[in-house]
């Protein structure tokens, strides 16, 4: 367990006494301090007042939708946060994306599959702060200081917009980023409905980073939402033991 000074902080929000109760367990067994609200409001006050690293959002609260209150944590702040729903349309969870939520959960879901991703958007944001440029991805290591794509020991060659692709996923490895989103970066707005491009470029670049293009393992697809690259190899100093 985490010394509690350097214990990452996670904020529950739900409006069920039952689930925060469940969640403050599960996270405070595995490390975390926990501090938790039954409503937006008091989840917005919370996240303004008191230290956070993570916060949990249930989209289900009482006198504000939990999109709203992601929009206004969003408007001054880059916690990473995660939203829990029983909804699980692909336009719903396209729109949390673009809202800026890290990642979306639907209920009901085991503990360790929370945990996990909770870790995952953890390490993104350790990593934004620290400025660490390579990602590694079982095989795969990509250095956006100096532009390099290795697969093993070997330097690849990849197309301006083969590499634009893996560049803006390799930003944020374990989470989803939206077709829209991708459209937009790589061809711009005139192109933001025109999927296909993305599909023929997704599985060129499989055919290179992929052992198994058919059954690819590093970058996944989230049917309807976008793509997303697993998530990164853990640091060598965090697989010691």
């Amino acid at each position: 367990m985490s010394d509690a000074a350097t214990a990452p902080n996670v904020l529950v929000v739900d409006d069920e006494l039952q689930i925060r109760r469940f969640l403050r367990s599960g996270f405070e067994l595995d490390g975390y301090s926990v501090n938790e609200a039954e409503n937006g409001r008091e989840a917005i006050r919370a996240a303004t007042l008191r230290p956070t690293d993570l916060i949990i959002l249930d989209l289900a609260l009482p006198d504000l939708d939990g999109s709203q209150v992601l929009e206004r944590i969003r408007s001054w702040s880059n916690v990473p946060i995660i939203i829990l729903s029983v909804k699980s349309s692909e336009m719903e969870k396209v729109r949390l994306f673009e809202l800026g939520a890290d990642d979306y959960v639907t209920k009901p879901f085991g503990m360790a599959e929370l945990l996990a991703r909770s870790k995952v958007v953890l390490r993104r944001k350790a990593r934004a702060t620290t400025g660490d440029s390579v990602i590694r991805i079982d095989h795969l290591k990509i250095d956006l200081a100096a532009r390099n794509v290795f697969v093993g020991d070997e330097r690849l060659t990849l197309t301006p917009k083969e590499y634009r692709l893996l560049q803006i996923l390799a930003q944020y490895p374990g989470n989803v980023v939206t077709h829209q989103e991708l459209l937009k970066e790589i061809w711009g707005l005139p192109h933001i409905n025109d999927t296909h491009y993305l599909r023929i470029v997704v599985r060129k670049l499989r055919q290179k980073i992929e052992s198994e293009p058919n059954h690819p393992r590093i970058l996944l697809t989230e049917l309807g939402v976008g793509y997303r690259l697993a998530p990164p190899n853990d640091p060598p100093d965090a697989q010691a033991d």
